[in-house]
């Protein structure tokens, strides 16, 4: 089956896609807002440029559209009729440079959560729950090395005078 537009219409609609700013990002956005959350939008400090960063707390967000990051590309890779070539190159690319991302930001003490687009449309209040969950565990993490770096100074001064 060949591309049903024309091959300047194909390149316009190519060209309003949006590298940030799309409208998953920006109804995650919102709706992170409305509950108090706070981040940085894409972060340029760290590996893959996360849409959303927490980074004292150090928890990369990443919204992530279907076709373009390759949602249950072994099915849906048999359906590109056009281009093939091109796009499954493509795709295969994206799909690996994010589990390049994911390991190294892993590697580096980040927390990397990914949301399908689909997913944060259809289900934003589960997708802010577990981000604020995820912010919850890292706080409490932070706070109990906080308390035991506490008590290993305490317990060091303690020998140190007894």
């Amino acid at each position: 089956m060949a591309d049903k537009h024309t091959k300047e219409q194909r390149r316009k609609n190519m060209q309003a896609v949006k590298s940030s700013g799309s409208k998953i990002e920006t109804v995650l956005a919102k709706a992170m807002c409305a509950r108090g959350l706070r981040y940085r939008k894409q972060y340029k400090g760290i590996t893959g440029k996360p849409d959303f960063a927490f980074i004292s707390l150090r928890i990369a967000v990443f919204c992530d559209s279907e076709f373009w990051h390759g949602k249950d590309w072994k099915t849906k890779k048999n359906e590109i009729k056009s281009n093939r070539d091109f796009w499954i190159k493509k795709i295969e690319g994206n799909i690996e440079r994010d589990r390049k991302v994911n390991r190294e930001l892993a590697a580096a003490g980040w927390l990397v959560l990914r949301y399908w687009g689909r997913d944060i449309q259809k289900d934003l209040v589960n997708c802010v729950q577990e981000i604020e969950q995820a912010i919850a565990e890292r706080k409490n993490d932070k706070q109990s090395k906080k308390n035991q770096r506490r008590k290993d100074r305490q317990n060091s001064k303690s020998t140190e005078v007894g």
